[in-house]
């Protein structure tokens, strides 16, 4: 069991979260969203799909701290731990009102504790690293993880664009269609078009195909914002070689589309097949009555998708940063470049 003797203050206390709390925590990540951009970012409903992921352990890998009146969650951290157990990314947040006050201190702790726990559990000789990431303009989290031993080690970008009129059609390369996939027949053939796209990205790890695949039925089959009809293919023949999809609902902006995933196959690159589905999924958006696009992208992508996405004329909107702190050395089993 994962320990709980955490250094809380006075009256407050601590324990993993049930499902019945996503409200509360989707309370909580709402006013952290709201006092850095004045927006709500999660429903509950996201959250709750969240948690029942396979490869959640709500007991062993969560912690909510809880206000001295026992009702109101004031901060909560998650350990996401999928095999190969190389990569632990930890999610925590506190309420703005009960900053500093030791509770993100308690939650870090936690957190690190967790990670050290599972070493046994990552292959012989591999270096082991929790990773988080926070918004760039939250100067006080970047302070707080630097001063715990974590490394700033990659920026991530949200990239928008608005349609101030239809978005321009696309032009496919020859032999090269797009349609939408087809539910319940052609889950594993997506994933495994994604998993191809996506060992290229920095950091990539891939884990073990049953669990990846149960991961991505979860999400298809119980994320709120899932949409079958904006999961798009592009094809050559018989093969997937790019997807793009696409959330029509984001409660950040309800007005624009989120773009949850865009990939192509790696013999598929350099051919306009990305630039073609984007350009696919603005128009399927557009026609939907969104009034624009966002996503998020590496800033340094190894295959250039921050430039693709400029080309479409998207443009910066905000910036993340993605720290790292070593658990243990040894062999560095993520990608960090392409062959």
């Amino acid at each position: 069991m994962t320990p709980l003797n955490v250094a809380l203050p006075a009256g407050y206390t601590a324990r993993p979260v049930t499902l019945d709390d996503a409200e509360a925590a989707a309370d909580l990540l709402n006013a952290y969203n709201i006092a850095l951009t004045g927006r709500p970012c999660i429903a509950s409903g996201e959250i709750r799909s969240y948690w029942q992921q396979p490869t959640m352990h709500l007991a062993t890998d969560t912690l909510a701290v809880f206000a001295p009146d026992g009702a109101a969650m004031v901060g909560e951290a998650e350990l996401w731990n999928t095999d190969p157990h190389v990569t632990h990314f930890v999610f925590g947040e506190v309420h703005p009102a009960h900053q500093g006050r030791g509770i993100g201190a308690a939650l870090a702790a936690w957190a690190e504790a967790r990670g050290r726990e599972l070493l046994p559990s990552a292959p012989e000789d591999s270096r082991v690293i929790l990773q988080q990431f926070i918004m760039s303009t939250d100067a006080p989290a970047e302070r707080f993880l630097q001063d715990r031993g974590y490394a700033l080690t990659r920026h991530n970008l949200r990239m928008t664009i608005d349609f101030a009129g239809p978005p321009p059609r696309p032009s496919l390369s020859d032999g090269v269609t797009i349609r939408p996939f087809i539910r319940g027949e052609e889950e594993a053939s997506l994933l495994r078009a994604i998993r191809d796209a996506f060992r290229d990205h920095w950091g990539y790890v891939e884990q073990p195909w049953d669990e990846d695949y149960q991961g991505w039925l979860h999400y298809m089959h119980t994320d709120p914002n899932f949409d079958p009809a904006l999961t798009f293919v592009a094809m050559a023949g018989d093969e997937i070689v790019g997807t793009s999809i696409c959330n029509p609902n984001w409660v950040e902006d309800p007005g624009a589309g989120w773009i949850h995933s865009l990939g192509v196959r790696r013999s598929w690159r350099r051919r306009g097949v990305a630039l073609a589905l984007l350009q696919h999924t603005f128009v399927a958006l557009y026609e939907r009555g969104k009034n624009g696009a966002k996503l998020g992208v590496d800033a340094e992508s190894l295959t250039g998708a921050t430039r693709l996405y400029e080309k479409a004329g998207m443009h910066m909107e905000r910036q993340f940063s993605f720290y790292e702190k070593e658990l243990r050395a040894g062999a560095d089993l993520t990608t960090k470049v392409v062959e």
